[in-house]
């Protein structure tokens, strides 16, 4: 039986990484303190829309006999609002901590697409719009148990996983030029390396550890590939004359590596 299932995924740049799922019970952990925060903005909420619907009553009553119309739609807008901030508060947090709510962050999970790139506002949106079918009857519980990514009807929808955040910085099996390491200062002075997340930061390892599985054709075209896309993520001007894509990768290594010790 396995303890901690794991999933393989491919990146755009065709670099596999693999991921270790967050698992029942650190999700229904996650979960719990979810509902916990979010109960607590739902009785602050019907406190305030209480007072407030006292007092429209009120004064309607001046203008008009019979208020139960009144009533109605106010508990109607009570039900929307309810809803709004069920869906918007998982839509929210994900959104703002790449795949991750208050809950997830405490227990350290995260949410990912399909292609290992972090959750944004449409995945984000779908899962939370499902989850009450999720919800309904244990659905989700189910979903997750019976299959081998552990997925629930959202994730299915979303495209998405929900991982364990493990700390991406393993000691590197590869070597680092020294052309690299003397780039790797001038990154951090000069690029925002907060950008990076750990899967950015995942992939950029696992292809350099598997470079010498690779043609040097492949090498060539993939260094070139990664490095455009990891350049503009760090909002990088420019990269030093003479310096070569899988250098620069290096330097990008060696500069998030410090940063994060």
């Amino acid at each position: 039986m396995r303890i901690l299932n794991q999933v393989n995924l491919k990146t755009p740049e065709s670099v596999e990484l693999q991921f270790t799922l967050a698992g029942i019970g650190n999700r229904a952990y996650a979960l719990l303190i979810d509902y916990i925060i979010w109960g607590l903005f739902l009785i602050l909420f019907f406190i305030l829309s209480a007072i407030v619907s006292t007092q429209a009553v009120n004064i309607f009553e001046q203008f008009i006999d019979n208020t139960d119309n009144l009533e109605l739609w106010l508990t109607s807008i009570q039900i929307l609002v309810t809803f709004i901030i069920y869906v918007g508060y998982f839509v929210f947090f994900e959104t703002l901590w790449q795949g991750q709510t208050p809950g997830k962050r405490f227990v350290k999970i995260r949410v990912i697409r399909d292609d290992g790139k972090p959750s944004r506002l449409p995945q984000a949106t779908l899962r939370s719009l499902l989850r009450p079918f999720d919800d309904i009857l244990f659905l989700g519980v189910f979903f997750i148990v019976l299959n081998k990514q552990e997925k629930r009807i959202g994730d299915f929808i979303a495209g998405t996983l929900v991982i364990q955040e493990e700390r991406p910085l393993v000691a590197a099996t590869f070597l680092v030029s020294d052309t690299a390491k003397a780039l790797s200062e001038q990154l951090i002075q000069e690029a925002d390396l907060s950008q990076l997340h750990p899967e950015d930061f995942t992939t950029i390892r696992n292809y350099l550890q598997r470079r010498p599985k690779m043609l040097p054709s492949a090498i060539a075209i993939k260094s070139r590939e990664l490095a455009y896309a990891v350049k503009d993520a760090i909002a990088l001007e420019n990269v030093p004359e003479g310096i070569t894509a899988t250098q620069f990768l290096e330097a990008v290594y060696l500069a998030y590596q410090q940063e994060h010790e």
